[in-house]
């Protein structure tokens, strides 16, 4: 169940957020102004930009699964220095294939593994719970932000844009 909460529905998310980009991209070149107004663009003064959006929800999938599946040497290494289309996308495409690395079975501790964080000053969650209630929300929380920016700036992003493809039945 961890590896479908985590690096599948994180690999999804990604895969739309860098659609955003794209039709963010597209959207500057055909009004004609610098995509660069999107990347620092932000709904309040007190919120993170576009960019740190990125930055953050890609931080929140490689290392939330990282934490929970014990593998915290293996994780690529950002420094947080993107400020081009094409470096955000880099970004995004490294935590995929970090993503495409995991397994099932690198799960198998994961309900009870013991989760901490520098910020968190010592104290932890269960694996279970850090993932219910931390990693999983925090991702959507940062992907809508980042879709909502874009969204608010004009670009025309819709429903079906935020969820992606569905595995439709017939």
């Amino acid at each position: 169940m961890f590896y479908d909460l985590t690096v599948v529905q994180f690999s999804k998310m990604l895969n739309n957020l860098s659609h955003f980009l794209d039709k963010g991209a597209a959207y500057a070149e055909a009004k004609k102004f610098d995509v660069s107004v999107l990347l620092n663009s932000r709904l309040a003064p007190d919120q993170f930009n576009l960019i740190r959006q990125v930055q953050i929800a890609c931080d929140t999938a490689k290392l939330g699964v990282a934490r929970l599946t014990g593998k915290t040497d293996s994780v690529p290494v950002h420094p947080d220095t993107e400020t081009t289309l094409p470096e955000l996308k880099a970004r995004i495409q490294s935590v995929l294939d970090y993503l495409a690395s995991i397994t099932p079975a690198d799960f198998a501790d994961a309900a009870e593994r013991h989760i901490s964080q520098p910020r968190w000053e010592g104290k932890y969650l269960t694996g279970y719970e850090f993932a219910i209630q931390h990693a999983i929300p925090n991702i959507y929380f940062h992907t809508t932000t980042a879709y909502a920016i874009l969204r608010h700036n004009g670009v025309d992003l819709g429903k079906k844009d935020y969820l992606g493809n569905l595995p439709y039945k017939s």
